[in-house]
């Protein structure tokens, strides 16, 4: 599951080495933190939120196949 949310948000964005994803697993469901450049942080969200949308989206399909419960986040980066 990291894996492929690494490599699905590496080509989203610039800064591909900035890219880092958490994943822990809570009462059966399995979370991923992605962490992205300050930079990259509009393209991974998208207009509307449609493109984190649609990576949340694509991650379900996947943890629905593997019979788990998944939980896609974007961590905050600190304002300077």
């Amino acid at each position: 599951m990291k894996d492929t949310l690494h490599f699905i948000v590496s080509s989203i964005v610039d800064n591909s080495e900035a890219v880092s994803i958490a994943e822990n697993e809570e009462d059966g469901i399995i979370n991923l933190t992605i962490t992205v450049d300050k930079a990259d942080m509009g393209r991974v969200i998208g207009k509307e939120g449609k493109v984190i949308r649609s990576i949340r989206n694509v991650m379900k399909i996947k943890a629905m196949k593997h019979g788990v419960r998944i939980n896609v986040s974007l961590a905050e980066v600190p304002q300077e």
